[in-house]
């Protein structure tokens, strides 16, 4: 049954979990190995530690979790313009991947961020 009241838009962000204290470890990674931006918290959530990153137009948040787990199976799924640059430069910088050709017009891969989060990238095939 589908309700006309509203509208799906999108997704405004995915958030991942990460032990305490890790913040910096998330900067290097996401920020320094990965090239996103790191976007300012809200000041009356800086309390609750963590950090956020644009990616694309969607947001990315690293959000602190004591009793932390991974997650090995939910992840975010990134969509990447020369995913080939992407997996060479995880390569040098000695990030594990795994390519996945399980969906034929797909090129992708998963890695880990260093927390053990799963994560996917993806490029469309040419």
């Amino acid at each position: 049954m589908t309700n006309k009241k509203y509208e799906w838009i999108g997704l405004d962000h995915v958030q991942l979990a990460a032990p305490p204290g890790s913040e910096e470890e998330a900067r290097r990674f996401f920020k320094d190995l990965l090239g996103m931006n790191e976007i300012p918290k809200p000041e009356k959530l800086k309390v609750r530690g963590g950090v956020w990153f644009q990616c694309g137009a969607q947001f990315i948040h690293i959000g602190i979790e004591a009793a932390f787990v991974p997650a090995k199976k939910a992840h975010p799924a990134f969509v990447v313009q020369n995913i080939e640059a992407l997996m060479k430069h995880l390569k040098e910088n000695e990030v594990p991947i795994r390519i996945n050709d399980e969906i034929p017009h797909l090129i992708r891969f998963f890695a880990e961020d260093p927390f053990g989060n799963r994560l996917e990238f993806m490029e469309e095939a040419k």
